[in-house]
């Protein structure tokens, strides 16, 4: 097994990273974050999964453990496979996972492309018990105890806000979600005004 791919980023493609690493240039997948992140020539270390089929072996790479660590656990889940499991964790921030799965929330879930309503309620029912303590805890921690939206409340009221003007919830959750998490600091008028912008 490959537990991680070290060397310096050959090419950043749509959908994967080339790592030029020794002699070999070793193409990875990986989620939206982490080709985000990727610039060509800087040095890169990737924790890596192996998917091995009869008609192809493929390369899954992450710049952080804990995105290995939750893209394992939704392999787990009945119907996930690789693909879709990486089509989650490219559409939602990791904190807007762990709180549908801690929240009994599928909806969000069900934004993420390929993911249906049935197979969003499996990722949570199957997942609950199984998400690791420090993930769990990971969770903003809101009144008495009970972990806060990831949305925080300027988000919550961009969603609802949103949700009136006809767009689908789930949609505008998982969008407002990745919103809040480049701009923790933004008001719901601004959330807003993005959202529309890339929504339309």
């Amino acid at each position: 097994m490959i537990a991680f791919v070290d060397g310096i980023v050959d090419e950043v493609r749509d959908g994967s990273l080339v790592v030029r690493a020794g002699a070999f240039g070793v193409e990875v997948l990986a989620p939206a974050g982490a080709l985000a992140r990727a610039k060509r020539g800087d040095p890169v270390r990737l924790r890596t999964h192996l998917a091995v089929r009869e008609d192809a072996w493929t390369l899954y790479g992450f710049d952080d453990a804990d995105d290995l660590t939750l893209f394992r656990l939704l392999l787990g889940t009945s119907g996930v496979g690789p693909k879709l499991a990486l089509a989650v964790l490219s559409s939602l921030p990791r904190s807007a996972i762990v709180t549908a799965i801690t929240d009994d929330d599928p909806a969000l879930l069900a934004a993420a492309p390929g993911v249906g309503k049935r197979t969003a309620e499996r990722i949570v029912v199957e997942l609950r018990s199984r998400l690791p303590d420090h993930l769990a805890a990971g969770t903003v921690a809101g009144v008495d105890g009970v972990p806060a939206s990831p949305l925080g409340p300027a988000g919550q009221d961009a969603v609802q806000a949103l949700a009136q003007l006809g767009f689908r919830e789930a949609t505008v959750k998982a969008r407002v979600a990745e919103l809040v998490e480049r701009a923790p600091d933004a008001d719901a008028e601004a959330l807003i005004r993005t959202a529309l912008a890339e929504l339309r």
